[in-house]
């Protein structure tokens, strides 16, 4: 079942973060550079800190993502707020 695209959602705040569900962006030459990719973007959400909330447009799965370094990554099955 697809979620609807949160209200928050805003194409002006974005970020690039692969999907953990429907990794759409595993073939792109773009994003294997880790440079900013104008097909492979997901919504953001919100933020708390340094932890993302993230929604991807393509499959609408939503999740979390902790940019502090050295810190374990939050897996997909983290709800956003």
């Amino acid at each position: 079942m697809r979620l609807p695209i949160d209200p928050q959602a805003d194409i002006d705040r974005r970020a690039w973060q692969a999907c953990p569900a429907c990794d759409d962006a595993r073939h792109c030459a773009t994003c294997a550079d880790r440079r900013t990719c104008g097909e492979h973007w997901r919504y953001l959400i919100a933020n708390d800190g340094p932890v993302l909330h993230l929604q991807c447009p393509g499959c609408t799965h939503t999740w979390s993502h902790d940019t502090r370094p050295g810190l374990p990554r939050r897996n997909g099955s983290a709800p956003c707020p």
